[in-house]
């Protein structure tokens, strides 16, 4: 206990060898053409293994640290910002200025991460807390003063091609990241230490000052770089956390950049939009957006958001001929903008939001996206967005699917999403996808997206189904009776092989079993027999979610014919369950072997189906 530690002499040594080698390896994979050398700034999880000891050891020897930080970086800098104010012509020709160039970011990228990494660990104040913001400020305006040279247009659009600036842009969205969970937004504290800093530094006076510099820097990100793919992502993620927080959200939409954003969204601003490696990135820019259109009650704005949305969505539907319908233009913007679209929904939280959206989708556009899938239905990558936006549309997330008692709004979407799932359907079982395509991303995708279309409509409690049978529309039985043929498509050791179809697949069964059990008994003997014994094989998943709806759609079932069998001698039929007495057999018999011999974290859940399954076979056990 009395022996001296020593740590206030170490830490700081091994922190600046830390600080140093990584200085170092920046020039070395510059200069090495030994390609296993590994960059950890190419690999995030390689790079936060790196990062997450520094925390622990900085907070012994915080000032020490950032001095030393600090006396890297301005050197670094200057040789940057040298670099960088050459002649044009220069400063691309000559391979040395690229090489300085090159290493410099490298080693801002760097020292950009590390202090990062450090402010982010103060999410929790301690005893030194003014002491500890007052070094963040300084660590931060250090950051902050980057971020212009880095964004002239001029040397964004030179540089953004190369990995050490994407490095560079990489490392400010992490720190900027780590400042937003510390200082920005409803937990942090506007009397921090750290603005009074960042107000003498950058005249940066509080949070709307400093969340200015981060939507600026997200924005010049979107405009200027553009095929920068994994830098647009961090820069979609953070403005998405950032309008995600209450207090942030509301923050933003007192910025005039926020603004101009909900009036100009649109690829002519914001070029990445049209570039076919961000498509992916297009649904959380606009969920987004809409996050901070919603915060304000007005449906005017609302209206003049979509505008952009209805020209290009009216211009497609006057595309009259099948050829003109289906040309590789058409099929592009209607990519772009079922993926946009589906953004949307995502942020439709509520009943107002979904009921503005609704309204504007519906009737107009609708028959547009049924042509879609009727013209585009052996293309995935305009089915699997389409697919996507309709299992958001009939999602009942937090009760926002809620219409007036007189509104028919329920049964037309039903009936909407059924013509979807039933066009789609009826043409993918007979396409044959080319010989060597990917079957998953040809077919058993677009197969599972509406399976979970069909389980989120009959879940969602907006739709009295019996309506359907009362007055002889079919939109039910043809969406039944479609998916019950796609389900018999799919081979059961695919529908195993698939996790997402797996799971698509008897999530659906177990909500047919429980609240369409009619339909399904009514089934033909061997669609029954192929559907129970998809059931005892889900049993056998390792996936416990699976085995546990298997085990309740076994119960369901069950119960069912129990209940039948009781009924029997007022009844002049029974279903064709009675035939299937060696399949129940064969069923419990699975059960009790996984309860007695295996080690099962669900036994409640498996052990529920075996009273009925015994008591419809009870003459078994009576001897």
């Amino acid at each position: 206990g009395d022996t001296p530690s020593h740590l206030e002499n170490y830490v700081p040594q091994i922190i600046t060898a830390f600080i140093n080698s990584r200085m170092e390896l920046v020039g070395v994979l510059l200069r090495s053409t030994d390609a296993d050398i590994d960059d950890p700034l190419e690999d995030d999880e390689q790079l936060t293994e790196q990062l997450d000891a520094l925390p622990s050891l900085c907070r012994f020897q915080l000032q020490q640290v950032s001095s030393y930080v600090m006396s890297l970086f301005e050197p670094s800098l200057q040789v940057y910002q040298n670099a960088l104010a050459r002649p044009t012509a220069e400063r691309t020709a000559s391979p040395d200025v690229q090489l300085r160039l090159a290493q410099s970011e490298g080693e801002l990228a760097w020292l950009v991460y590390i202090i990062g990494q450090v402010l982010g660990s103060h999410l929790t104040p301690n005893s030194n807390a003014e002491t500890q913001q007052l070094v963040d400020g300084e660590l931060t305006a250090t950051v902050l003063q980057l971020v212009p040279l880095v964004d002239t247009p001029e040397h964004a659009r030179e540089r953004c091609m190369q990995p050490s600036n994407q490095h560079l842009q990489c490392a400010i969205l992490f720190f900027l990241q780590q400042f937003r969970k510390v200082y920005v937004g409803d937990q942090a504290t506007a009397s921090s230490k750290v603005y009074s800093r960042l107000q003498e530094r950058l005249n940066l006076t509080d949070h709307l000052a400093v969340l200015g510099v981060f939507v600026n820097k997200m924005v010049a990100n979107l405009r200027l770089r553009s095929e920068c793919s994994k830098v647009i992502d961090k820069s979609l993620t953070l403005f998405s956390e950032l309008s995600g927080g209450y207090c942030s959200g509301k923050l933003l939409l007192k910025l005039d950049t926020v603004h101009y954003m909900l009036l100009h969204h649109t690829a002519e601003e914001f070029p990445f939009l049209l570039s076919g490696t961000n498509v992916r990135s297009r649904t959380v820019f606009y969920g987004t957006l809409c996050k901070l259109l919603f915060l304000d009650d007005t449906t005017v704005k609302f209206k003049v958001f979509m505008e952009p949305f209805t020209r290009c969505l009216r211009s497609l539907a006057e595309q009259n001929t099948p050829e003109a319908f289906g040309t590789p233009q058409v099929r592009a913007a209607l990519v772009g903008l079922l993926r946009d679209l589906r953004g949307i929904v995502c942020a439709c939280s509520n009943r107002r939001t979904y009921g503005l959206f609704f309204d504007w989708l519906y009737p107009e556009f609708t028959p547009l996206l049924q042509r879609a899938v009727h013209v585009f239905y052996d293309s995935p990558e305009v089915t699997t967005p389409l697919l996507k936006l309709y299992a958001e549309l009939v999602y009942n997330k937090a009760q926002r699917l809620t219409f007036d008692s007189s509104s028919p709004n329920g049964i037309l979407l039903f009936r909407d999403a059924s013509a979807i799932v039933v066009a789609y359907g009826r043409r993918i079982i007979e396409h044959q996808p080319p010989a060597g395509a990917d079957l998953y991303a040809n077919k058993y995708k677009g197969i599972s997206l509406c399976m979970l279309i069909l389980t989120r409509a009959l879940s969602g409690s907006y739709v009295n189904f019996g309506v359907f049978a009362l007055y002889g529309d079919r939109a039910l039985a043809d969406c039944l009776e479609v998916m019950i043929q796609m389900c018999l498509h799919v081979n059961l050791d695919e529908i195993m092989t698939y996790p997402k179809v797996s799971r698509a697949y008897f999530t659906l069964m177990e909500l047919l079993m429980r609240s369409h059990t009619v339909t399904i008994v009514a089934l033909d003997a061997r669609v029954l027999r192929h559907l129970c014994t998809s059931l005892t094989e889900g049993l056998k998943s390792h996936e416990v979610a699976i085995s546990s709806q298997c085990a309740a759609a076994l119960e369901h079932l069950a119960a069912f014919h129990f209940k039948e069998l009781s009924e029997s001698e007022e009844r002049e039929t029974v279903s064709k369950l009675s035939a299937e007495r060696e399949l129940f057999a064969s069923q419990l018999n699975v059960l009790l072997h996984m309860i007695v011999f295996e080690e099962c974290t669900n036994q409640w859940s498996l052990s529920r189906p075996l009273l009925a399954l015994i008591l419809i076979n009870e003459e078994a056990y009576a001897a």
